[in-house]
């Protein structure tokens, strides 16, 4: 009996440990910023994070940003480009919790599916729209890239937006991004280098 519990014991060290592990993986992924902006001053705003926490960011003339603004299904054509954010479900289907169509000059890079930071396990894939049908689980669609065909399920709570010109006007409290491309400056703020600013939705990738 002592032995069985040694192993169990054991046993369940190591699950902890994994996961303290998976978990430290997933917060030191380098990558985008999300949050709200809660206070602009000229080039410089006050952004609150997803995760809470206060961080001073700021623009200037070479910062990109673009908006995010709501779109559907009917808006993503054979052959559009289109980027998936979603989890991997055992079956190799990606069950999206958004789907976004990038600016036109991003088409085809990026291409493939890579791990992601909005959420632990998820994922990024960019591909080609080829088609959709209805199921019981939402619509199915069927994409397309240099790895093969994947089946992605949208649903009721899946984000579809759709990139659009924007203007650094629209970087006012309330405003919700995402920072893509940063630079941490040697006074503790986060420059802009390019970012996403959602126009009546909030960017879910």
């Amino acid at each position: 009996m002592p032995n069985i519990l040694m192993t169990r014991r054991a046993l369940a060290a190591v699950t902890i440990a994994l996961s303290l592990a998976a978990t430290a993986a997933f917060a030191q992924q380098p990558g985008r910023i999300r949050g709200q902006i809660e206070k602009v001053d000229g080039g410089m705003m006050v952004l609150k994070t997803r995760e809470g926490a206060m961080l001073n960011v700021k623009v200037d003339e070479k910062s990109r940003v673009t908006a995010l603004v709501k779109a559907s299904l009917g808006d993503i054509k054979p052959d559009t480009w289109i980027g998936i954010a979603g989890i991997p479900k055992p079956d190799g289907s990606i069950e999206a919790f958004s789907v976004h169509i990038p600016p036109a000059a991003l088409r085809g890079q990026g291409e493939g599916v890579r791990p992601w930071d909005a959420k632990p396990g998820s994922t990024m894939t960019n591909a080609y729209f080829e088609s959709a049908v209805t199921s019981a689980d939402g619509n199915v669609l069927t994409v397309k890239n240099k790895d093969g065909e994947k089946k992605v399920i949208v649903t009721n709570s899946t984000v579809i937006a759709a990139a659009a010109p924007a203007d650094k006007a629209e970087l006012k409290p309330g405003a919700q991004i995402i920072i893509f491309g940063q630079e941490k400056q040697t006074d503790g703020t986060v420059l802009i280098k390019s970012m996403y600013v959602g126009r009546g939705v909030t960017p879910a990738m």
